[in-house]
């Protein structure tokens, strides 16, 4: 990607170093966490799941807000700033305002207003906060256990999560929760992923490979891979975001089409 030129955004809160205070989920939580995350379970119905837990322990210390000195910091600050750009955009067409939400840097685990989050879930958004959490160690198993390197594929990974914001900020996170529901909505995510780096590559910000880098991210944390790693066979009854091919498939018609009305994962008749 080339994001010289792209302004870096502010709303980034660095957690990284300052550890969480007193309190939390425990042993038994940490276990349900990550047994979750490897097999395919959406990190935000387990991170409900411990939100009395959360919310009855002593508050994390606030970090400020700024654009972090090291180098991926500052990457993910420009990403998160062009999100900012292209939905502010997309948002303002329609006659109303978007919100920009808040992306968390932390290590290891963090509090956030739906219960803890834990590295092994993978990066998360949280409607309840309006944050996106991000642990950067998950951009190294991206490019080793995932085998799916490259700056787009983690510019990827923060748009899916911008992307539930913009979930959260159109209603759509309302709807009735089960596994049936959440895959709709994940593959929404990743559509209205592609609908940034379709604006993005307008704004002549992607380079050559871009695009095959974001597919092939896309592709390596479909439900149907995932389990098939992790537990040797694919139960897809228990499936949260969707397929390899799905989630690959409608991130390509966002990038593609540009447009969030394309994105109707619910109403579409098969995904």
């Amino acid at each position: 990607m080339d994001l010289r030129n792209q302004r870096a955004s502010h709303n980034v809160e660095d957690r990284r170093g300052m550890g969480v205070a007193a309190g939390g989920i425990g042993v038994g939580g940490i276990v349900i966490a990550l047994i979750a995350y490897f097999f395919g379970v959406d990190p935000g119905a387990v991170l409900d799941m411990t939100q009395s837990a959360g919310r009855g322990s002593s508050a994390q210390q606030e970090a400020t807000k700024g654009v972090p000195g090291d180098e991926t910091g500052q990457f993910v600050s420009r990403v998160l700033g062009s999100t900012e750009e292209v939905w502010g955009r997309v948002f303002e067409q329609s006659g109303a305002q978007y919100q920009p939400p808040t992306l968390v840097l932390y290590e290891g685990q963090v509090r956030s207003a739906c219960g803890m989050g834990q590295t092994a879930m993978g990066p998360f958004y949280c409607p309840g906060d309006q944050k996106l959490y991000v642990d950067l160690s998950f951009f190294r198993d991206l490019q080793t256990r995932f085998r799916a390197p490259g700056d787009f594929a983690q510019a990827y990974v923060i748009a899916h999560e911008v992307a539930h914001h913009v979930q959260n900020l159109t209603g759509q996170m309302r709807r009735p929760q089960s596994n049936a529901v959440s895959i709709r909505m994940e593959l929404q995510a990743d559509c209205y992923a592609g609908v940034w780096g379709y604006h993005a590559g307008a704004m002549n910000q992607l380079s050559p490979g871009d695009i095959d880098e974001g597919l092939a991210a896309a592709a390596a944390i479909g439900d149907d891979r995932l389990q098939k790693q992790t537990q040797g066979r694919v139960v897809p009854e228990s499936f949260t975001h969707g397929t390899s091919e799905q989630r690959s498939r409608w991130f390509k018609r966002g990038l593609e089409s540009g447009r969030p009305g394309a994105c109707d994962t619910f109403s579409a008749a098969s995904l």
